[in-house]
């Protein structure tokens, strides 16, 4: 298994034996990460991946001092039930 930012296509990629299994869109703002679409293609769901992938993203946003929006549902799921990502939340 494989994470890596996708910069050209804004989007988190999480690949399994080198197949494109799922990715996590964005939108980059000068100081926020905007996370719009999480995807697992249907042969990889049930495997955890998209947990994985949310994970990698959101220490990525940390890594690089972004706040974060989740206008996806996946991503502002995950946050709420992994309240060590909270404090990334972006300020309303």
């Amino acid at each position: 298994m494989k994470i890596l930012d996708n910069s050209a296509e804004s989007r988190f990629e999480i690949h399994v034996d080198g197949q494109l299994a799922g990715f996590a869109e964005y939108k980059l703002l000068p100081s926020t990460i905007v996370f719009t679409h999480t995807e697992v293609k249907p042969e990889f769901e049930g495997q955890g991946l998209a947990g994985q992938l949310v994970a990698h993203a959101l220490g990525a946003s940390r890594d690089t001092g972004l706040k974060v929006r989740p206008l996806c549902p996946y991503v502002a799921r995950y946050i709420s039930r992994h309240p060590e990502y909270k404090d990334l939340l972006e300020e309303e």
